[in-house]
């Protein structure tokens, strides 16, 4: 059972990241602020759930948060400041497009970037333990796959709609096949 709160602050915000590890596209992030009953069912780390659970999650958690927003880095972005930088400034760009400000940011991992005047508290693996991380990490996810999605109408030959612009055997056989298409991520080791 995940947990509604770190530190008890009413406007506590979860932070997570998606796409960090892949060849091609943007980073995406969210920031969600949960009110203190949320607890839908099945809800957890995005890693842990159906592509069909995470969709039916989204709008749940889109309608019923206290606020909510996602924010992205794009490729060139990560080329220019490394992708470690990248998922800080898009979640950075999550937390200023909130609508309610957050007293506190309860962040996905070990590491982040702080901001001025947020408090922080980094949770290694705290997708799995928070409600707001897991709430984040679906958003970012479900937003950045479609993102995907829409990108692989124009470059169908690398399967973005399946693999999402992961390091999977078939995308990195399509680089190989097709080169590199102006989304990939050019610092990163493609082959």
């Amino acid at each position: 059972m995940l947990l509604a709160s770190h530190t008890g602050h009413a406007l506590e915000a979860g932070l997570d990241e998606a796409g960090r590890g892949c060849l091609a596209g943007p980073v995406f992030a969210a920031a969600v602020i949960l009110p203190p009953d949320f607890d839908p069912r099945f809800l957890n780390d995005s890693k842990q759930l159906s592509a069909k659970r995470r969709d039916a999650l989204r709008p749940i958690i889109c309608a019923e948060a206290i606020a909510w927003a996602v924010g992205q880095a794009s490729v060139e972005e990560i080329t220019s400041i490394n992708i470690a930088q990248a998922s800080y400034l898009a979640m950075h760009r999550a937390v200023a497009a909130l609508a309610v400000t957050p007293g506190h940011l309860l962040v996905d991992g070990n590491r982040f970037k702080p901001m001025a005047g947020f408090p922080h508290t980094c949770i290694i693996g705290g997708d799995g333990l928070y409600r707001s991380i897991a709430a984040a990490s679906i958003l970012a996810k479900t937003f950045r796959d479609e993102h995907m999605a829409a990108l692989a109408e124009e470059f169908p030959e690398y399967g973005w709609q399946q693999n999402a612009a992961y390091p999977t055997a078939s995308h990195r056989a399509a680089i190989r096949a097709h080169g590199p298409s102006p989304h990939h991520r050019m610092g990163f080791r493609l082959l």
